[in-house]
């Protein structure tokens, strides 16, 4: 394990393929919730949560249990699982916690579970991190390094919509354009200043 490795992982995760920006993962909860910054930073926080335990978690289960007995197909199904027993539990905490925001997440919490950025991290960390059903040095700290990294560049583009998307209510905007279609124009115009990061080389 190194400094570089860290960083490399870090700026690859949150701006060359940013998991919205650049993969187009996770777009469902970026364009429904990124009306307003407080909702869109709880959303981007639990999904974080949610990603670094996912990639703990299913480590474990790759390394340990899918491997040993050659039960690598089932990854799909097994990482699943471990991401949908998660997000019941973020649900149920911010149930407890703020039930207007639960409220306000309405269906989109729920579908955390089935959110492709979630599972995309927790299927790129066995691929980066093992090879040929052998754990590479540090994959572990990197593999969780990766789910944190991950949920931030999920936060950083949340913030980034929630903010334009707040200052757009003061502007004169043609109902043709409103709500989504603004949303999706927003989305594919700050996309292509994230395509500028692919110089970047390590």
């Amino acid at each position: 394990m190194n400094i570089s490795q860290f960083l490399t992982i870090f700026i690859s995760a949150v701006f060359i393929y940013n998991v919205i920006l650049s993969r187009f993962l996770g777009l469902c909860s970026f364009i429904a919730i990124s009306k307003e910054t407080k909702p869109a930073l709880a959303m981007s926080l639990a999904v974080m949560f949610v990603t670094t335990m996912s990639s703990i978690i299913t480590w474990f289960i790759y390394r340990f249990l899918l491997i040993p007995f050659n039960l690598e197909y089932l990854r799909t199904i097994s990482f699943i699982l471990v991401i949908a027993t998660f997000v019941q539990l973020v649900e149920m905490i911010i149930k407890k916690i703020s039930p207007p925001l639960y409220r306000f997440f309405g269906i989109y919490l729920p579908l955390i579970t089935v959110n492709c950025a979630v599972l995309g991290v927790a299927v790129l960390n066995s691929e980066m991190f093992f090879l040929k059903g052998k754990t590479l040095p540090g994959s572990f700290i990197y593999s969780a390094f990766q789910g944190v990294c991950v949920g931030l560049g999920y936060t950083l583009a949340m913030l980034l919509m929630s903010g334009i998307r707040e200052r757009l209510d003061f502007c004169n905007v043609p109902k043709s354009v409103k709500e989504f279609p603004l949303a999706f124009i927003i989305a594919s115009i700050m996309s292509l200043s994230f395509m500028g990061f692919n110089g970047f080389r390590f």
